[in-house]
């Protein structure tokens, strides 16, 4: 029984970095309908640019508001130049020339950083949990409560602000959203910030969870969220959160807990092939 909450809490650790990541390409692909598959390199972007800002200053605090204003920009300027002058292309065009961004962006990590694994010696400010004989740590608390934080100001956002109500219309028809007076491209711009922003937290929890950076960081991740999306339903951001937590589970669970003889990275891809047979429009899709 200590073994399997042991595991539980290892999942929902897991299944909080997923849905971090997953959050961007939800929000984008809410918006313009796009496979923003390039918020992977978004998101070894932030690792690397906050292990450089704590290694310059000491400062945590500092590595991850200097690595989201950055990644923000990043954000901006793939969708401003690679995404913009592709959108009167069909839509797997914007997607080659994302999965084109994600490539350039490793080998250019590789070339300016080295193709070796940097460690992150961070150490969050969390306390360590002791429930009985269950042991929380810190990396792991401090993965949940900022991940709920984002979440919950996300939420606000989206449900509470005119800018939330804005990003509501401009997902169900940005053409209408446009003819009522909305900026749609001033939408699109704030919706890649958001993303991106969330993606630089996203890459610094795993730095300092895993203890580890590398260029290809985000090559996994990158397929793996545009499963969860498929599964959660596309464009849902709720069901892109609940299809990553299930999966953080399962693949602790199965693999790790049960001692399933199949590759960790696999169940997404099988619950994805599951999902596009019997409920091909999500969890939380519409139909």
């Amino acid at each position: 029984m200590h073994l399997l909450i042991e595991q539980l809490l290892n999942g929902m650790a897991m299944g909080s970095i997923y849905a971090l990541v997953t959050l961007g390409l939800a929000l984008v692909y809410g918006i313009m309908r796009i496979l923003h598959v390039a918020h992977a390199a978004v998101f070894t972007i932030g690792a690397y640019v906050g292990l450089f800002l704590f290694n310059v200053t000491g400062s945590l605090a500092f590595a991850f508001v200097g690595s989201m204003a950055c990644c923000a920009g990043a954000g901006v300027m793939i969708e401003r130049f690679i995404y913009f002058p592709l959108m009167k292309y069909p839509p797997y065009v914007p997607l080659i020339g994302s999965i084109a961004v994600m490539l350039a962006v490793e080998e250019a990590c590789r070339l300016v950083a080295g193709p070796y694994i940097l460690t992150f010696p961070a150490k969050l400010p969390f306390p360590e949990v002791y429930l009985g004989d269950i042991h929380i740590t810190s990396a792991q608390l401090a993965v949940y409560v900022i991940t709920a934080l984002v979440l919950l100001v996300l939420w606000y956002i989206t449900s509470r602000t005119e800018l939330g109500l804005a990003m509501r219309a401009a997902s169900q028809d940005m053409a209408i959203a446009g003819a009522m007076g909305m900026n749609s491209h001033v939408i699109v711009t704030i919706t890649f910030v958001m993303g991106s922003a969330i993606a630089a937290i996203a890459g610094i929890l795993v730095g300092i969870y895993y203890n580890q950076v590398y260029p290809t960081m985000g090559a996994v991740p990158a397929y793996k969220t545009l499963a969860l999306i498929v599964v959660g339903g596309l464009g849902s951001v709720p069901g892109a959160v609940i299809a990553s937590l299930l999966l953080g589970l399962a693949e602790t669970l199965l693999i790790g807990y049960a001692n399933i003889p199949l590759p960790r990275d696999a169940l997404a891809f099988i619950a994805m092939i599951l999902v596009l047979m019997w409920r091909s429009e999500g969890l939380l899709g519409s139909r």
